[in-house]
This record gives C-alpha cells, structure tokens and sequence, in this order.
C-alpha cells in the first residue's frame, strides 16, 4: 500500500491507473477510523480496480471554536485498519498541500445547505464541498462511497456533482452503530461513560419516531415534539436540532404524506453528535 502527500504525486498514480484501463474508488475520510470508515471500504472494494482513501482533517469545514485542533489523529493506526480492507493507496496530504497561500476558490451548494448542520455551522458545507470537489478533481474516482449517518453531507454532495457533471458515482452506505445503537463517529471518543450512555437516546428517538409514523401519525410537529422531550430529559444532553424534512430538498415537512427524514444534532456534553433515520409511511 502507498501512502501519497502531495497531489502531484497522487496526479501520477492516478494517470498511471487509467493509462493501465483501471477504474477508481474513492472513500474520503478524516481519518482516526473506526468500523463505520471500514465498512464503507468494503463496500467499495469491489466496486473498482484500485481501492484510494483520503486521509485529510479540513480545517475549511471547521468553524471557530470548533474541534480541530484536538480532532484525533493516528496515521500509523489508520494505515494498519485501511490496508486490512484492501486499500491500496491513502492520500494523506497536509492543509498547506490542499490550500496553498494564494488559496481564493471555493464552492457554495446553496438551499440545500440552509437548514440543519447548515444552519447550526455557518461554512460548514461550503468547506465539505470545497475539499470533496478538489479530491475528485485530483484522484478522479469513478464511484466514491461516503456513510448515511452525515444525511445533509451526503445529499450536499450528490447535489454538486449533478450540477457540476461530475463524471463520479457517489454511492451510500448505511449508518454503522455500535452495541447499543449509538451511531459510531470519530468523536465518540471524546464521551464519558456516563455521556455514551445518555448519547443512546439518540437512536432510541429515532426509532420511536419511525414506530409512530408506522403506527399512524402524520403530524411531523407532534412527533417532533415526543423526540424533543425525550432528549431534553436526558442528562446531560442540549438540542441543536430537531427536524424532519424532505429526503430530497431537506425542506422541513408538517405532515408526513411519503417518507420522510428525521434529523438531529444533539450536545452530549461538551461533543456534539448527529443522526438520523428514514420515517417510512
């Protein structure tokens, strides 16, 4: 397996795939992985003739305030985790490599990106969008895989590479949980015990959410309420958002007449966690 710092480097490993008739996968990652980036390896694994990953904390998708300086980091564990996939090279370049001084462009995905982790992180998505696009210009994937668990992320993108025509697949993989239901995040480890054990009720509200659509109710506010109370009688636990909305435009929704997504984002302590979950009707 190679690893590859500089995008020139990764420019002629990826001229030297295609000049051999290779088709590419990509799997972006901030790196510190954990069973959910694994899997989204293995799904991609057969999907292409060379398997590349990212490896790349972006600081342009970091608000201030926000945990990038402390985001945990260890390539060497990373490494050991990705080549058991069957990943076969991991592009690990470092922020001066991605955004040279001078750096001025970026992209915007408007509408799309107003509401939810938009709302609560203002550039947020305009960072995501910016390095996503900048890694598919530079790697050249035919199909990229990224995790259900970031609903909004993944819906960003897909809007960006059908505006832009970008000649990539990006395929999606389902949230990955640990024992108990906790959707598995990077940032899970920055939870106490006692804060794991309050993070469940993420997962349990959803899933009450989803038993209340099948049983009948179609009040998006109603069932958003239970969730609200639900977790705010959680200790240690503060709502960023609370909202169910459209699968496709994200817009939030006052009856439940199709399917439909619950969202949420949620303080447990000092971390902040996201999930979410289709409502079916």
């Amino acid at each position: 397996m190679e690893i590859i710092t500089t995008v020139s480097r990764m420019k002629e490993y990826v001229r030297g795939a295609k000049g051999r008739g290779e088709t590419i996968c990509l799997v972006p990652t901030m790196g510190y992985l954990h069973e959910g980036h694994l899997d989204l390896m293995r799904m991609g694994r057969p999907l292409a003739d060379r398997l590349v990953i990212s490896i790349f904390v972006n600081p342009t998708q970091f608000g201030a305030g926000e945990d990038l300086d402390k985001y945990p980091r260890d390539l060497p564990r990373d490494t050991a985790l990705a080549q058991s996939t069957g990943v076969e090279c991991i592009f690990h370049p470092d922020a001066l490599e991605m955004y040279p001084v001078g750096y001025q462009t970026y992209i915007n995905v408007e509408e799309i990106t107003d509401g939810l982790c938009g709302a609560s992180r203002p550039g947020h998505f305009r960072g995501v969008t910016t390095v996503v696009a900048k890694l598919f210009n530079i790697v050249e994937p035919d199909v990229s895989v990224f995790g259900e668990k970031d609903y909004q992320q993944l819906a960003v993108i897909r809007k960006m590479v059908e505006d832009l025509n970008m000649a990539v697949q990006v395929l999606a993989h389902p949230t990955v949980r640990e024992e108990g239901g906790l959707a598995m995040s990077s940032r899970n480890k920055y939870l106490s015990p006692e804060e794991r054990e309050s993070a469940l009720v993420l997962n349990r509200s959803l899933k009450r959410a989803a038993g209340r659509v099948k049983g009948g109710e179609r009040s998006a506010g109603v069932i958003r309420s239970e969730v609200v109370a639900a977790i705010e009688a959680t200790p240690g636990c503060r709502i960023d958002y609370v909202e169910i909305v459209h699968p496709d435009t994200l817009k939030p929704l006052e009856t439940i007449e199709s399917k439909a997504v619950m969202a949420l984002a949620v303080r447990v302590g000092k971390t902040r966690l996201i999930d979410n979950m289709t409502l079916g009707v």
